[in-house]
């Protein structure tokens, strides 16, 4: 069973989270692949109102760990390991898809590409909460967002990253 809420912010719009009853399975903006993500229903599992919590703390300027919610999300190891290092880039800071393909390089041993690792940020479905948004280009150029560059750039402004 899906569970899904919607959040109106001032930031970036709606937000749209989805929950199997026990973990947190997205974080999108709305119109973004919200699509076929299931109906919402009457009750709000407690994942979903820990998540809506947590989305409240960042968008009045407190920085809550990502790790401090339960979450999954389909995906390939790649897409896992993306993940895991885009959790580690902390509020105020930006990273690159090259820096994220070293970092996934010297853990694995295994070649990764800038272009791999973008590929796999776009597919990143729990928006905000894994900071995709916190990913820039090589030359600090913001790149493709799910949420829309502008978004992207409100996101980073909101964290004192400027541009």
């Amino acid at each position: 069973m899906e569970y899904r809420i919607a959040i109106e912010t001032d930031l970036v719009g709606t937000l749209v989270l989805t929950s199997d009853g026990a973990l947190l399975t997205g974080c999108r903006f709305a119109g973004d692949s919200c699509e076929g993500l299931g109906t919402a229903r009457d009750v709000e599992p407690p994942v979903l109102s820990q998540a809506r919590s947590w989305i409240a703390r960042y968008l009045v300027g407190e920085m809550p760990d990502p790790r401090e919610l339960p979450f999954a999300a389909p995906s390939t190891r790649f897409q896992g390991l993306v993940r895991e290092a885009m959790l580690e880039i902390p509020y105020g800071h930006t990273s690159t898809y090259g820096a994220i393909a070293r970092w996934i390089e010297e853990r694995t041993g295994r070649r990764a590409s800038a272009r791999a690792v973008g590929g796999a940020a776009g597919r990143n479905p729990i928006a905000i909460i894994v900071p995709c948004h916190r990913v820039v280009g090589a030359d600090g150029s913001l790149t493709g967002f799910g949420g829309g560059i502008q978004t992207k750039v409100r996101l980073l402004a909101h964290e004192g990253i400027g541009l």
